[in-house]
């Protein structure tokens, strides 16, 4: 008689994007194993091959067809992390999700630590690279990257690139990753409303392959960084921001044509032919034209969000009807029957 294959649940899904890394696959499947394995729960570990041209996809296979708790999504070609991740999520059925480059600088012993803090309460935790074992450039690059996006974003951490998080199913349901928008999975998660914090781990120089980052993916990087604020911060008030800048740039506008009026009221020459009058009048009409496009926003807005909560309910703990005090049809303008909240 065959054994009825076990239906309990997938605890924890491993998420592994990768491109051309083969000579660090089988370290890391046997490091993410013992780990894993230490951890006393059902998981699964995800190979998302993002169009690797080495020997990475027929080792992945292999390694697949060894251990059950192996799976591999090939992807046609190379379409970049942000849409590796988004595949993975999709893909994974873990109560927990947890993310892992393949390059082993980030250790896979780890994992427990970031667990840890998420059993603190929390519904996502990354993995915060504190001492570095990368080049000066990147160093630095990363630390001006960090600035702008705790800036931007209002979410204080210190490192949103690290690719070692973890995070509750649930908190990547409403998540759709293109572009470079894997820099920012915290930031739209916090976003949504749930808690987002870091801790301290682990990073080790990088032994196999080169690094996928460039000038190019910056640039990328920070176009992505204002469209992942502008749908997070100023979602639902655009003309906050909008309006603030057009403000900023009306005001200032305004400064320089009063100075411009109190020199021609006193007689100091004739403002007419002054760069300074055009500069006045660029920024009036910049501000107007901004502040315009913030209200146009909002009436688009507000016609997108009809019949849609400008909120997320995080748990709902219904009424229990047998409490509800009992009153007949002819007390009550309510139908008889009621339907039972779940």
């Amino acid at each position: 008689m065959t054994k009825p294959a076990d239906r309990s649940p997938i605890e924890i899904s491993v998420i592994v994007p990768l491109f051309n890394e083969e000579h660090s696959l089988v370290e890391l499947h046997a490091r993410l194993t013992t780990v894993l394995h230490s951890l006393a729960a059902r998981y699964e570990i995800l190979f998302i091959n993002d169009g690797s041209t080495d020997g990475g996809p027929a080792l992945l296979d292999r390694l697949a067809g060894q251990d059950g708790h192996v799976g591999v999504l090939h992807l046609r070609r190379n379409f970049g992390k942000a849409a590796a991740l988004d595949a993975g999520f999709r893909a994974a059925r873990g109560r927990i999700v947890a993310t892992l480059d393949a390059d082993l600088q980030d250790r896979p012993e780890e994992l427990p630590k970031l667990l840890d803090k998420l059993a603190a309460g929390f519904d996502a935790v990354s993995g915060w690279k504190q001492h570095r074992r990368d080049p000066l450039g990147r160093r630095l690059a990363s630390r001006l990257f960090n600035a702008a996006v705790c800036r931007l974003s209002g979410l204080r951490l210190h490192d949103f690139n690290s690719g070692f998080k973890v995070y509750r199913a649930d908190a990547l349901t409403d998540l759709h990753l293109y572009g470079e928008l894997h820099r920012y999975v915290l930031v739209m998660v916090a976003g949504n409303g749930h808690r987002v914090t870091e801790v301290a781990v682990a990073h080790d120089a990088r032994r196999h392959g080169q690094s996928k980052y460039g000038l190019q993916r910056l640039a990328n990087g920070f176009f992505d960084l204002l469209t992942v604020t502008m749908t997070t911060r100023y979602r639902a008030r655009p003309l906050h921001l909008f309006g603030l800048a057009g403000m900023v740039l009306a005001s200032t506008g305004l400064i320089v044509l009063s100075y411009l009026t109190v020199l021609w009221f006193l007689g100091l020459g004739p403002i007419g032919h002054r760069p300074l009058l055009f500069l006045g009048l660029l920024l009036m009409m910049l501000g107007a034209q901004l502040v315009s496009t913030g209200l146009l926003g909002e009436l688009i807005n507000r016609q997108l969000q009809r019949g849609e909560t400008p909120y997320a309910v995080r748990i709902f703990t219904a009424p229990v009807d047998a409490e509800l005090p009992e009153v007949s049809d002819a007390q009550s303008h309510r139908p008889a029957t009621h339907r039972a909240l779940s």
